[in-house]
């Protein structure tokens, strides 16, 4: 597989409107873009810095994944995205060296790129996205 750059870290907050003020106002970055994922059960705002971006995630639904996520950890880093060449072939690769795997096959994001989570309890407790932007191809 072939991981590029660390394509956005993922932030679980309970108030996106009051997360944003504090990267815009406290750290000086600019909200790009923000984006509902219905399928996800969450919107999200995204910041820019250098090659990485910083994905803000407010669940819109407290059964959603992100919603559980705040109600058993609180707010703070939800997942690390690393952008990839391939996503179909980094999950084979993956799955053939062991990991689990939450998406079998991959589905859309935010900022419609393709993503694919593996499992945190086979990537030492850091859920893992892998993410291919397909409109950049060719």
């Amino acid at each position: 597989m072939e991981l590029t750059h660390i394509e956005h870290i993922g932030i679980a907050v309970k108030n996106l409107e009051q997360a944003i003020k504090y990267y815009e106002d406290v750290l000086g970055l600019k909200c790009y873009a923000i984006e509902e994922v219905k399928d996800q059960k969450v919107k999200t705002a995204f910041f820019q810095i250098g090659k990485t971006k910083l994905e803000l995630l407010e669940s819109t639904d407290p059964k959603g994944p992100v919603g559980q996520f705040i109600e058993k950890k609180g707010e703070g880093i939800h997942h690390l995205a690393f952008a990839v060449q391939n996503i179909e072939q980094a999950l084979e690769e993956a799955e053939d060296k062991g990991l689990r795997l939450i998406d079998q096959n991959p589905r859309k994001g935010a900022e419609g790129l393709d993503i694919a989570f593996l499992h945190p309890k086979s990537t030492f407790g850091v859920l893992t996205e892998f993410c291919e932007n397909k409109s950049e191809e060719g």
